[in-house]
């Protein structure tokens, strides 16, 4: 009992799996129709027929919600599912469809002209007799729509031709759809002729390209399957069909130039949108030469055009990427009863089907981004950067055999005014979107500078869903050409030209926050280089502010180092490089956070809209805001204080603690990065001692002078990072071993100066020499004491 309770067990757990695991795409497809119409009764199968035509398809998921195939409005049907029929007076399909041979099966799943050519064709008496066959049987509609000279040659000769194609229709073997697997070719009864089996992930069953639209009717003899075409004899490989061709001779020569007609003359299973010679000739001339010119070009251009597998039109239900021989790819789908390819409708005659694929002759040339000069990757959003390259001249400077990318702005970012602009201020602009290498998408990385042709560096910042050059952020849809890369950017690029300091001292909005900032002793921080994101309240937002009011705030510093530095984050963020909709924290320099989120591109900061933002400095990012900002959980202890942030800001409700007092931020926080590069710095020391230190990378040479005894309160050293890359200069590349020093500093002395020196030469030298010996030095100011009794000292230099 219990060996039998054993046996029954595993029998009852493996039979779905091993079921699972014989059955296949056709096979799911119809299990799928089957659960679609249970409500109809057993056995009956769900299936949707595209409108104004007599086509029927057991459907995907995907076709099934969207009530279409091919863009095209599908209607539902309930039909018997394979194998079964109705009976009178019954509900569903509950009956088994009587197994007859092969010859009665042909009557039972419809297909009568078929059923009728082996009967005067003689080969009905092989149909009923034994063996196992394998016939896919055309239907009656197929032999309709034969072509009338094929189909009245059959007729006339029904003992040879007719009986021959019936034979090429049979396989010496009964062959079920899940025994049909992709990519397999079978051997049919006349002449060993191939018959090359597909079978798709959407359920598709084809055979030589004819989709198997009944299958798995069981004969005694066999199985029917019965198809939507009439076969033809398969011999000849694509290179055959291309070199007697006519048509296709603009295609054979470009084949024959890239060395790429051989591989289509190879064992496969290839698919070829063959371009017609209309369609070379409707392409610009000097772009057909220039790309038969370039054997890559070319190479690439035809491999564009080549599929590695195969692709019969009637698989095809709905768009879907397939990838090319050249390594993109190609959006092949269909509308209706035409093939589009990349959306657009080209097919001229489809399913030519060859011993090594499948053929379909397109009326245009597809051109791989590959075979581009970078200037013509522009697509319809980018017209306006691409003609203005052109009326410019720029187009022209970007020579073939040259290395570029393009950093794009997409046609809206360029306003009237943008485009009213002087053209060589014009010019300057897009110079500024011109890099003199490649670089692609994957070689972008955080703190990265790019020089433009225009000579300016551009910073590349890297967020978690977003890259960014300066204010821009990109967009989907970078590309690689034969000689550059492009870029899709939102804005126009502004290159940062002044720091964070230069910003608010040129700007009258921002006057009294500056004079907040200069009381708190925060000048240095921002002017000297770094990596910060500051939020700056107008003057509006201090409205209510007296003179009386103002001198309490600056009085206490430490209450005012708070406020400000609650406006100061480390690092850059640009507006557009958040999630939109989603919160970002940031911590401040004051220590509390700040929320910031994109909502309709607009840039909100703890709930108040950013009036403008991303203002490129060359130390950071300003964005402009019109209240005072103040963190929710930082209690205020004293009462005129309160008063007067009361007046400021009325967003929150302000902690009021009494005698509690700000915690002092030392400036600490702010860090100077000095890298060391194997290039010899240059020091000259002369009396009394003034020293120099110059660094070489490129560009004009730019000097300052620091002289000896100035001193910094305190300086600790972080450990060095030494790291080797390499850098384009001049467009070679330079291996360059930096090594990176942190220092951490008090700002209690007076500010230390670095020199940085953008192109070498002995002329430099001289400058630098000159600069020592003739620069007067203003004298130094009188001591004056800090805020707690520390002296300070200031030496100013000035050039003539």
């Amino acid at each position: 009992m219990k060996i039998f309770f054993l046996f029954t067990f595993s029998t009852f757990f493996w039979s779905p799996f091993e079921q699972a695991a014989a059955s296949v795409h056709y096979d799911k497809i119809l299990t799928h129709s089957r659960i679609r119409a249970r409500d109809q009764g057993q056995n009956v199968c769900a299936l949707q027929q595209v409108m104004g035509t007599k086509k029927k398809y057991f459907s995907t998921c995907r076709n099934w919600y969207q009530g279409a195939i091919c863009g095209k409005k599908a209607t539902v049907l309930y039909e018997c599912c394979p194998g079964y029929m109705k009976m009178d007076g019954m509900r569903g399909c509950p009956a088994v469809a009587p197994i007859d041979h092969v010859y009665g099966t042909l009557g039972i799943v419809g297909a009568t002209s078929t059923q009728q050519y082996s009967d005067i064709s003689k080969l009905r008496e092989e149909l009923e007799g034994r063996g196992s066959f394998t016939f896919f049987a055309p239907s009656s509609e197929a032999w309709e729509q034969l072509d009338s000279e094929i189909h009245r040659n059959l007729i006339d000769n029904v003992n040879i031709e007719l009986y021959n194609a019936l034979h090429h229709h049979m396989v010496n073997k009964r062959m079920l759809t899940k025994d049909l697997k992709n990519g397999m070719t079978l051997v049919s009864m006349y002449n060993d002729q191939k018959l090359l089996i597909n079978h798709y992930p959407n359920g598709v069953v084809t055979v030589n390209c004819a989709r198997v639209i009944y299958g798995n009717q069981i004969a005694t003899n066999g199985v029917v399957h019965v198809i939507d075409r009439v076969l033809t004899a398969v011999g000849n490989t694509i290179q055959d069909f291309i070199e007697v061709e006519d048509d296709l001779s603009s295609l054979r020569a470009a084949a024959i130039t890239s060395d790429v007609l051989d591989i289509l003359g190879k064992p496969g299973h290839y698919t070829l949108f063959a371009p017609t010679n209309e369609a070379f000739e409707r392409l610009p001339r000097g772009l057909l030469e220039r790309i038969m010119g370039d054997k890559v070009a070319s190479e690439a251009l035809v491999k564009f055009h080549i599929l590695n597998t195969l692709q019969c039109s009637e698989a095809i239900t709905g768009g879907a990427a397939y990838e090319t021989l050249e390594g993109n790819t190609v959006e092949v789908g269909c509308d209706g009863e035409s093939l589009t390819v990349n959306g657009v409708k080209m097919v001229k005659r489809k399913d030519i089907v060859t011993s090594n694929g499948v053929i379909h002759l397109i009326d245009e040339v597809l051109i791989p981004d590959s075979a581009k000069q970078v200037i013509e990757l522009g697509g319809a959003q980018q017209t306006t950067f691409t003609d203005l390259m052109i009326q410019l001249g720029l187009a022209s400077s970007l020579r073939p055999e040259g290395q570029y990318t393009l950093l794009v702005p997409l046609n809206g970012a360029f306003s009237d005014d943008t485009l009213r602009m002087d053209q060589r201020r014009l010019k300057t602009i897009l110079q500024n979107h011109i890099i003199n290498v490649k670089v692609g998408l994957n070689e972008l990385y955080n703190g990265q500078e790019l020089e433009t042709i225009g000579g300016k560096l551009l910073r590349v910042f890297l967020y978690r869903t977003a890259v960014c050059i300066e204010n821009s952020c990109m967009v989907r849809g970078s590309k690689e050409g034969r000689n550059g890369f492009i870029h899709i950017l939102r804005q126009i690029i502004n290159p940062a030209e002044k720091t964070l300091h230069e910003m608010l001292r040129n700007d009258k909005r921002f006057s009294v926050f500056l004079s907040l900032v200069k009381a708190a002793d925060l000048d240095d921080v921002l002017s000297q280089p770094g990596k910060w994101t500051l939020f700056v309240p107008t003057n509006d937002a201090f409205k209510s502010l007296t003179d009386d009011d103002k001198d309490i705030l600056i009085r206490d510093k430490n209450a005012l180092r708070n406020i400000l530095l609650y406006h100061l984050t480390q690092g850059v963020f640009i507006g557009s490089g958040f999630e939109p909709g989603v919160t970002n924290i940031l911590k401040t320099i004051q220590g509390g956070k700040l929320y910031l989120k994109t909502v309709n591109d607009t840039l909100l900061v703890n709930e108040l809209k950013s009036r403008e933002s991303d203002l490129m400095a060359t130390n950071g990012v300003i964005h402009v805001i019109d209240k005072l900002l103040y963190p929710a959980d930082l209690p205020v202890g004293n009462d005129q204080l309160l008063t007067i942030l009361k007046k400021l800001i009325k967003y929150i409700q302000i902690k009021f603690v009494r005698g509690s007092a700000f915690k002092e931020i030392p400036l600490t926080f702010y860090k100077i990065n000095i890298i060391e590069s194997n290039v010899q710095p240059i020091i000259r020391k002369e009396d009394p001692s003034i020293t120099q230190l110059t660094k070489l990378i490129e560009g004009e040479p730019e000097f300052k002078i620091v002289r000896e005894g100035e001193t910094i309160t305190k300086v600790i050293h972080g450990e060095p990072i030494i790291k080797t890359y390499t850098k384009i200069i001049d467009g070679r590349p330079v291996e360059v071993t930096e090594k990176k020093v942190t220092e951490e500093r008090i700002i209690q002395g007076p500010e230390i100066k670095y020199t940085r020196i953008t192109a070498g030469g002995s002329d430099n030298e001289e400058k630098l020499k000159k600069l020592l010996e003739d620069a007067p030095v203003r004298k130094e100011q009188p001591t004056r004491r800090t805020q707690g009794g520390t002296a300070r000292r200031r030496t100013r230099l000035a050039y003539p």
